[in-house]
């Protein structure tokens, strides 16, 4: 084969390659109307962890995978369809890839392939009642109308029926978390958090599926609990309508008044999730009496820190963190020297890794050779860190901002 004929056969092949994300329909279908409507798609964030790094999927031309789940009981249906299929014999044995293969490999699902037979087990959807004591509910308007919506909260995987249902749920993980796994459900310590949309229709009332959260309990020395959110998780058609705040507010009020624990942390957040507990965590911190306006110019004090964890179980760390937003939010930005002010108590905080590093250095002062000790300073480059500091100090800012907007919003 000569180089022009490798060009064609690229080109050719080039035609085979579709994206996971723009080809991944999934739906939650209450109806068989919904079942044909285009408008009730959503899309995955991310397919890498079910095709590879680059998202694509190779062999089709116009594919599309329908990933259907009835919105109460989470059955599942799954197919796909295409305008062309590769021929391996026309290309050099190129074989497209096994698409259905993979996802039902992933999410471990034996999916219904039928459409006549999942429609019918839709029938079966006002028979679902969510398992679990019910911790919280609360109001929303959605789609024209006011929906009462529920939380509830599962101790351990005691239920047969629960641990299905989980089994169902966290499919949605490789679509929406990056780094998704699946956690061992024998396991004892997890909790485990559902949502539900409530729907009364006549005499029938439906819980159309919304997300999870699930905790885990580490010990904390001498004798507490230390609660870690590991997963959240809201479905795209309930996001940006104020749920997050919700559910999170709930669970700390599930746990302000056991003594066994300690507080809340989490495990690898992402940047939505940070910015979900810091307007959280600065709603719950603005009223208390620390954090006023004619207190905190003052300084970072212990007191937050136990006011804090008193009221709703915020870790240390984050008490730092929401003492910094609220004190930006009552800075007066056109005064020059409280502006300095704020300024520098950040960057000192942020500065901590650098003087940790000097700390180092000091030591090995003592017992390097003068040529050991000079490769060990030029890690340590004055002007990077002051560049490294003033980066790192205009992330937070922003960061800050976004929050502050949203606490006055």
């Amino acid at each position: 084969m000569d180089f022009s004929d490798m060009n064609s056969l690229k080109s050719d092949l080039e035609q085979f390659i579709c994206v996971g994300n723009d080809v991944v329909e999934i739906k939650l279908v209450k109806s068989e109307d919904d079942f044909f409507n285009n408008k009730k798609v959503f899309r995955p964030e991310m397919t890498h962890q079910l095709f590879g790094q680059t998202e694509n999927i190779f062999g089709y031309k116009d594919l599309r995978i329908q990933l259907y789940y009835s919105a109460t009981r989470l059955a599942v249906y799954l197919n796909h369809s295409y305008s062309e299929k590769i021929n391996p014999d026309q290309y050099e044995g190129v074989k497209a890839d096994n698409v259905i293969k993979a996802i039902v490999d992933t999410l471990e699902i034996q999916p219904i392939t039928s459409k006549d037979e999942f429609i019918k087990e839709l029938a079966k959807e006002s028979t679902f009642k969510p398992s679990g004591n019910l911790i919280h509910s609360y109001s929303r308007e959605r789609e024209g109308s006011r929906s009462q919506f529920q939380v509830y909260k599962h101790d351990r995987m005691s239920l047969d029926s629960f641990r299905e249902y989980h089994s169902r749920m966290q499919t949605f993980l490789w679509f929406f978390i990056d780094g998704a796994s699946y956690i061992d459900t024998d396991d004892d310590q997890w909790l485990y958090y559902t949502f539900f949309e409530k729907q009364v229709e006549g005499s029938s009332t439906r819980y159309n599926f919304v997300g999870y959260m699930t905790l885990y309990r580490y010990y904390a020395y001498p004798d507490k609990v230390r609660l870690r959110i590991s997963q959240l998780l809201i479905l795209p058609p309930y996001q940006k309508q104020g749920h997050g705040s919700e559910i999170l507010q709930a669970i700390y009020r599930d746990f302000v008044s056991d003594t066994n624990v300690l507080d809340f942390t989490v495990e690898d957040p992402s940047d939505n999730f940070v910015r979900l507990r810091d307007y959280v965590d600065c709603k719950v911190c603005m009223n208390l009496p620390s954090f006023q306006a004619d207190v905190i110019h003052k300084g970072f004090a212990h007191t937050m820190e136990n006011e804090a964890l008193e009221k709703s179980k915020i870790h240390k760390k984050q008490v730092r963190r929401v003492y910094e937003i609220l004190r930006l939010r009552a800075t007066d930005m056109s005064d020059s020297e409280a502006v300095k002010a704020y300024r520098i108590e950040v960057k000192q905080r942020l500065n901590i890794p650098f003087q940790k590093q000097k700390n180092e250095l000091d030591k090995l002062k003592k017992v390097l050779k003068p040529e050991e000790l000079a490769a060990a300073m030029q890690a340590v480059d004055t002007n990077e860190r002051f560049k490294m500091l003033e980066k790192w100090y205009q992330e937070h800012i922003e960061a800050y901002r976004r929050v502050i907007d949203k606490l006055s919003s």
